[in-house]
């Protein structure tokens, strides 16, 4: 009997709810620019990123190009939305190193900015963990615009890094 439940649950056609239907926006071509904010000199790059759906729930971002520090790297994105606990979650890994960042996040007031929070390696390099939060804001259809943050030890949100997105 148990199995039959198990199966029954399996077979039922999940539909994506609103919340899904923002990350459809994310699908498709786009090229980036990226600058890295650091004392002496700002770092830029560029690259390019291909976002699919998975059946409406998820998105699948897979990015390539030039990342300040590293040469050329390989990035992949997964972000979904959880009914139950109605926050978006999703994962970031890069070939650059081997930390799989957690997302956890709600969209903003005007349903326009997806914040989402995120524990990883400081970078001062000092083996100590940090807070960070990713701010992905649609300026366009075609355009938007991703702002990194990482919490100081003052408590206040810095900005460490922005890419520009466009559709091509």
């Amino acid at each position: 009997m148990e199995t039959n439940t198990v199966q029954q649950e399996s077979s039922i056609k999940i539909e994506p709810q609103q919340e899904h239907q923002w990350l459809t926006k994310l699908v498709g071509e786009w090229t980036y620019e990226i600058e890295v904010e650091q004392e002496d000199s700002p770092q830029k790059a560029t690259g390019t990123e291909n976002v699919r759906s998975l059946d409406g729930l998820w998105i699948v971002a897979e990015g390539q190009g030039d990342m300040p520090g590293c040469g050329v790297a390989t990035t992949m994105v997964t972000i979904g939305y959880n009914p139950q606990t109605k926050r978006y979650v999703g994962t970031w890994i890069g070939s650059m190193m081997t930390h799989l960042w957690l997302y956890d996040g709600e969209l903003d007031a005007t349903q326009n900015v997806l914040n989402l929070d995120s524990e990883g390696p400081a970078m001062s390099g000092e083996g100590k963990m940090a807070k960070y939060r990713d701010a992905i804001e649609f300026k366009t259809d075609d355009y938007r615009v991703l702002t990194s943050h990482v919490l100081g030890d003052d408590g206040k949100w810095q900005r460490f890094m922005t890419a520009h997105y466009r559709r091509k």
